[in-house]
């Protein structure tokens, strides 16, 4: 005993499975349309109708190329569409070559004729040339469509660096250990050459206009004694309270600079 093959349905309507065809269903003959190729114009679809044959431009043959084309057009009449009157041209000329290439040619013509396919293919030439470069612009990344413009800015985050201000301690601090070192040098002299603490500020200056920032340390001469320091040390509070210079600090016990004030 032969299995028999169950008849496949051809719709399901509530649920139920349909396997014969209405008879009076009734489909309107341009009830569905669908167009899978659009042309920009006749060059266009004459250079479809020639790759999808693979024709070399050069070798056209025109009574196919004719055929297929008259046969779009006809297609385009059956379903309503408006042609423009630059496709019914070409199909003139494709009729026209066509024509010119069935009849003989007299015997007194001369061998290099024109080819009557010269015009068509020319025109084909370009218009691929044309098309192949908008296609080559249209596959480049363009803005706001594969990319965009970014601009990232990096924020100044720094912090300006404050600088403590110096105690008196810390001045005397440093002016106990530069008479310690002083007291190194100490010898005895017969004549001592007299000091002036506005000399000494008039020097502490002239040394300041050589750079931004001088060490404390640097300014005193420990083999002047205690009395050299005693001056320049002076001479360093005189110049601070007349506002000539300012003492600094990096942070908090470092060493202490002196910086001219405007500079």
């Amino acid at each position: 005993m032969s299995a028999v093959q169950q008849e496949l349905p051809l719709a399901f309507v509530d649920g139920k499975p349909i396997t014969d065809m209405p008879q009076d269903l009734y489909i309107p003959p341009d009830a569905l349309s669908v167009i899978l190729e659009v042309f920009e114009g006749p060059l266009d679809l004459l250079l479809y109708l020639i790759r999808r044959q693979n024709m070399n431009i050069l070798e056209i043959d025109v009574s196919e190329i004719a055929r297929q084309y008259m046969e779009y057009i006809n297609l385009a009449k059956t379903m309503r569409f408006e042609l423009a009157a630059e496709y019914l041209l070409m199909a003139a000329m494709l009729a026209e070559i066509k024509s010119r290439m069935l009849l003989p040619k007299p015997e007194t013509e001369d061998e290099q004729d024109e080819d009557p396919r010269a015009e068509l293919i020319r025109r084909l030439q370009q218009y691929e040339r044309f098309k192949q470069a908008a296609d080559d612009l249209d596959a480049l990344p363009r803005f706001y469509r594969e990319l965009a413009p970014v601009n990232a800015s990096v924020l100044d985050t720094a912090m300006p660096k404050v600088q403590p201000d110096v105690s008196m301690a810390d001045l005397l601090s440093a002016l106990n250990d530069v008479l310690r070192r002083s007291d190194r040098f100490e010898h005895h002299q017969i004549q001592r050459e007299k000091l002036s603490t506005r000399e000494r500020m008039s020097q502490i200056l002239s040394q300041l206009k050589a750079g931004h920032f001088i060490s404390f340390y640097c300014l005193f001469r420990p083999e002047e004694g205690r009395a050299g320091v005693v001056v320049t040390f002076l001479a360093i509070m005189e110049l601070v309270k007349e506002q000539l210079v300012e003492l600094v600090q990096a942070h908090t016990l470092a060493p202490i600079h002196l910086k001219a004030r405007g500079l």
